[in-house]
């Protein structure tokens, strides 16, 4: 008998945690089940149709949903056109994957007018995007409602280029994100590009003595400075993950070990004790606990998506996830 009760309330615990991590502040994994059963599959049906068209797609709608959650919650304020939008700030202008995010919203209003957001479509086009690009699935909350709000003067608080880890850790923490999803979810830039306009301070009269920044490889820096010529080439692309930019897995963690790490702000996790222990534990380095990547993202991502969400009566479902209703 004793044996059957601690079984009811381990299981009873379990389910606890589990339903912690797939639901939070009235979202929770299957929200459309009975509105609008097909939503997840034509969400990912999309994604699917327009990755396999253009790869580059798979990273731009990833970080997206990051760029969203980080402004006004996760509300899809960062689809909103318009002048002096979110979508008009300074660092979202390089945001790609709007067309996707619209395709599936107007296939979605044929077969549920009214139902579906637009940010529950950016936090599925995210995971879908990571699956694509051969991570891990997870299961994603729904049930956000679209923001009536979207300014490009709240933009300035997302996590910056040039970013000390003092100042990532502050901006994730006011998130209610801890050291572990900053280095977890900072690990998203395994796949994807960037400007140079974005990295080229380091290349070049980065020190007082007009060196280059000393965390840099030799060898990598010559690349860097080929892609991004002096004065000019702010707008070249360069791959955030040098050797893999296309696969979604853990070896991003090697580049920074090797000081390869192409933004200053994620070098910068290997060079603070604070995050550094984390980022080895994902490369199973000194006999530290290790940490599967994959597992580890699907995780934090359930935390971001659930960033100062809409539910109930709050906000609106957008029909065109471009402008307001």
């Amino acid at each position: 008998m004793e044996g059957s009760l601690f079984k009811i309330v381990f299981l009873l615990f379990v389910l606890g945690i589990t339903n912690t991590l797939v639901h939070g502040q009235g979202t929770s994994v299957g929200f459309y089940s009975s509105t609008c059963s097909q939503a997840e599959s034509i969400v990912k049906s999309t994604v699917t149709s327009h990755v396999n068209s253009d790869s580059t797609v798979a990273p731009g709608l990833l970080r997206m949903h990051f760029h969203d959650c980080f402004v006004q919650g996760c509300d899809a304020s960062v689809l909103v056109a318009g002048s002096s939008t979110e979508r008009t700030a300074f660092p979202n202008l390089g945001l790609r994957g709007y067309e996707v995010i619209d395709d599936a919203k107007t296939q979605l209003e044929t077969a549920c007018p009214g139902v579906v957001s637009c940010a529950d479509i950016l936090a599925l086009a995210a995971r879908d995007s990571v699956v694509l690009s051969g991570g891990l699935s997870w299961q994603v909350p729904t049930g956000r409602r679209d923001g009536r709000v979207s300014q490009a003067s709240d933009v300035n608080n997302l996590p910056a280029p040039t970013d000390s880890v003092d100042v990532q850790k502050q901006k994730f923490a006011a998130k209610g994100l801890n050291t572990q999803d900053l280095v977890t979810l900072v690990g998203g830039h395994t796949i994807g590009t960037t400007a140079c306009q974005f990295f080229s301070n380091r290349l070049r009269n980065f020190t007082s003595n007009g060196a280059a920044d000393p965390s840099i490889d030799p060898s990598f820096l010559s690349q860097l400075q080929t892609l991004c010529p002096q004065n000019s080439g702010a707008t070249n692309r360069v791959a955030l993950h040098n050797g893999s930019q296309n696969k979604f897995d853990s070896s991003y963690y090697v580049n920074l070990k090797n000081g390869r790490g192409v933004l200053q702000s994620d070098q910068a996790l290997w060079n603070d004790d604070s995050t550094k222990t984390v980022v080895q534990r994902y490369l199973g380095l000194r006999g530290l606990l290790g940490l599967t990547f994959n597992v580890e993202f699907g995780r934090s991502m359930v935390k971001m998506s659930n960033i100062g969400v809409k539910t109930g009566t709050d906000g609106e479902i957008r029909k065109k996830c471009s402008a307001f209703n």
